[in-house]
């Protein structure tokens, strides 16, 4: 399935509009990546842990987002817009929504 921020796919024409599609993750990260994150960002670097958790979480979010286009049918995604919370009690959890508009394209 084709996926994209723009909101028009060069070479391809959109014929129909089906609906906004959405998917939402929520991850805890666990103590001990807490305090090596806060470790790691205290001296300085990249918290592999956190960008871990990151990426596991912005996966389900999109695996989510394209299963719902399938049901409706869609060749595609388009205007597909990505937004990242810190919530929880002292930002203990995190969240990933995407959303877009599923279509199909001519042919």
């Amino acid at each position: 399935m084709l996926k994209t921020t723009t909101s028009v796919v060069d070479g391809k024409q959109i014929v129909e509009y089906l609906d906004i599609v959405v998917g939402e993750a929520i991850l805890g990260a666990n103590i001990i990546k807490d305090i090596f994150g806060a470790v790691r960002d205290f001296v300085g670097g990249r918290s592999a842990a956190y960008e871990q958790e990151m990426a596991k979480a912005r996966e389900i979010a999109f695996s989510e987002m394209e299963n719902k286009a399938k049901l409706l049918g869609a060749d595609g995604i388009v205007g597909i817009d990505i937004d990242y919370e810190v919530i929880g009690s002292k930002g203990s959890m995190m969240m990933v929504c995407v959303s877009g508009t599923a279509v199909k394209f001519k042919g």
